[in-house]
């Protein structure tokens, strides 16, 4: 549990290096949560992670600093961390719907599904209703490959506008090797909000896996577009130009040998 670790905060903590900012400048809670969210929105998920950190070091009652820090070690692949994360914060915030859902994901990623379903009906039972708790339950029959997926992720549409609900779908589906249903929910997020690289990077992700290249080609172009420097989507369409390259080689060496 070292990520835990490194995430467990302490009042009496030295600042390092990274705290270090001129003296008319200090961060509050609210600021370290605008951040993350800025850092989540364009995949930086270890900066997002670090960010809901420091918000939950100056208050440790901000809820979705908690569950933040859940959903960010889920899309980092630190699934017993983001299990741990969410016991200790439901300690704090016992029966909380969206923590329970945090859990419930991280069991899922884990492969306990017996206990990820009792956390997520949990979740559903609490008061109110949240995007990521349907998301959440999408991902659950996604799993266990029921059919009613689809429902699920169509509620956390219609309760949550944002591009970023459909653009975190997407990614579910892509993690459970569904790139065509992916890709729907891809398209839904460009066309939501298409000033923004990472939906661009998504939906190139997709058309990849589908083996439509040429799609993907111009989704990474968008993305570089918007973010001239983006490593992942250059060297994303470096790949697929050097496979175009390839394929149009054998193409002529097999028209020679005719």
């Amino acid at each position: 549990m070292a990520r835990f670790d490194k995430l467990e905060f302490d009042e009496g903590r030295q600042p390092d290096e990274s705290d270090e900012q001129p003296l008319e400048i200090r961060r509050d809670d609210i600021d370290w949560m605008q951040r993350a969210d800025q850092h989540r929105r364009t995949g930086l998920y270890e900066n997002a992670l670090k960010y809901y950190s420091r918000a939950l070091e100056l208050d440790k009652m901000q809820i979705g600093g908690w569950l933040g820090q859940v959903q960010m070690l889920v899309q980092l692949g630190e699934y017993p961390e983001a299990e741990l994360w969410a016991r200790k914060a439901l300690e704090l915030f016992p029966s909380h719907g969206d923590l329970m859902a945090g859990r419930a994901q991280a069991l899922c990623r884990l492969g306990d599904l017996k206990r990820a379903h009792e956390m997520c009906d949990g979740s559903l039972k609490q008061s109110g209703q949240s995007a990521y708790r349907w998301m959440v339950r999408g991902e659950l029959l996604l799993a266990a490959r029921q059919t009613t997926d689809q429902h699920c992720f169509d509620k956390a549409q219609q309760l949550d506008s944002d591009w970023l609900v459909s653009a975190e779908i997407a990614l579910i589906y892509l993690f459970y090797r569904n790139p065509s249903r992916a890709q729907l929910r891809a398209r839904r997020a460009c066309e939501t909000a298409p000033e923004q690289y990472y939906v661009w990077l998504i939906q190139a992700r997709c058309q990849r896996a589908l083996g439509l290249d040429s799609q993907a080609r111009r989704s990474l172009q968008a993305c570089l577009e918007l973010c001239p420097g983006h490593e992942e989507a250059r060297q994303l369409l470096a790949a697929l130009e050097s496979a175009s390259v390839s394929s149009v080689g054998r193409w002529l060496r097999g028209l020679f040998r005719r």
